[in-house]
């Protein structure tokens, strides 16, 4: 079977390398990068860490509106399909990249595949909901990576190729967890501690990703989430991503922070090792959430919901409103039930799940 794969972000790239890894031993696929994510430690970074192929294609859409972006790269994904012809188009998650792959696809009748689907946060004003919504309801097959996503695509009507395969990510994780393991963690702390020297290195510190536009392009925001940082009892070691530094570049220069440690995005492999290594986990993001989850660190979430919902039992994640009281809260005395560790996400051989399923005959039709 002829598969061609779609990327463009970040959380992407590790998810395709978690299945391209086992796909590719089976099936010829095609990779086509949107450049939706091109700073290179958003991007090249992953490829060349995680052994991902080179892309066959590199659409280098890069920033922009998100009518902008998912246009050009609807244009530029179709022109690869009509040359390609694949037999089906694979897309991961909730980026505009996922979205405009898969109405290019659908348009000229290409199934698509679905990896992640049936995530739902219900706030339609998230960007990441429309496109996971929408592209789940013009997939032909639809990999679901818990219950509670199988769950709600039946509650939309949808039951016909969906399959709960388990997750993805919880592939890389157990997968590079085990390269990680044989490095010695106090390499990076060391690094890090050059540019902050009262870092005590493992154990000492707090992990915070924080860039969606709610709490980015409001300025107040953003405010309280750093004085909040400013306030805790750690250090927090911040690896800013592109879009808040340069939501707020010149005031994060002027503003003087002690306690926070701005550094540039690290690597996939170094993500984890500072995930697995820290306090607690301080986030907007979705991917982090789940990753700190898997390895049983502490998170705070900076957001009003999430599609995790299963990370919430036991409290080893909590919901916080952008604010630095609630913040500072629930970052001191987060309860977490220490007994409580269900394995939602499956054993790391998703993957493999979906080449199977794949490999099927008639699973397309």
């Amino acid at each position: 079977m002829k598969l061609l794969t779609v990327v463009g972000a970040r959380p992407q790239f590790v998810k395709a390398a978690a299945v391209s890894r086992v796909l590719r031993k089976e099936h010829r696929e095609i990779l086509v990068h949107t450049g939706q994510h091109y700073d290179r430690n958003m991007s090249q970074i992953f490829f060349d860490e995680l052994h991902i192929p080179t892309p066959d294609y590199n659409l280098g859409v890069g920033s922009g509106s998100h009518a902008k972006q998912t246009a050009s790269m609807l244009v530029g994904v179709e022109d690869i399909l009509l040359m390609e012809k694949p037999d089906a188009v694979l897309v991961y998650g909730d980026t505009n990249s996922t979205l405009a792959a898969a109405l290019a696809a659908s348009k000229i009748l290409i199934p698509v595949v679905h990896v992640e689907a049936g995530l739902r946060s219900y706030n339609f004003a998230m960007p990441e909901e429309q496109n996971r919504v929408l592209t789940d309801h013009i997939s032909r097959v639809l990999f679901a990576p818990t219950q509670t996503a199988v769950d709600n695509l039946a509650k939309e009507g949808i039951a016909k190729g969906v399959y709960n395969v388990g997750d993805v990510m919880a592939d890389a994780v157990f997968y590079y967890t085990k390269e990680t393991a044989e490095q010695d963690p106090q390499e990076l702390f060391a690094d890090i501690e050059a540019l902050y020297g009262s870092l005590k290195g493992v154990d000492d510190y707090y992990l915070a990703t924080i860039h969606r536009a709610e709490n980015t392009d409001v300025e107040e925001k953003l405010w309280e989430v750093l004085d909040a940082f400013e306030a805790l009892d750690h250090p927090v070691i911040f690896p800013i991503h592109p879009r808040t530094r340069r939501a707020a570049l010149a005031r994060l220069e002027e503003k003087k922070l002690t306690n926070t440690i701005l550094v540039a995005p690290v690597g996939y492999k170094e993500m984890l090792t500072l995930t697995q290594h820290a306090v607690k986990v301080v986030t907007d993001s979705g991917g982090l959430q789940k990753e700190a989850y898997l390895l049983e660190t502490p998170c705070v979430t900076v957001r009003p919901q999430t599609e995790w919902v299963e990370t919430l039992n036991g409290g080893h994640n909590v919901l916080v409103a952008p604010e630095r009281d609630a913040i500072v809260e629930a970052v001191l005395h987060q309860e977490v039930d220490g007994t409580n560790h269900p394995d939602y996400y499956g054993k790391g051989d998703a993957g493999q799940k979906i080449t199977d399923i794949l490999a099927q005959e008639g699973v397309l039709s």
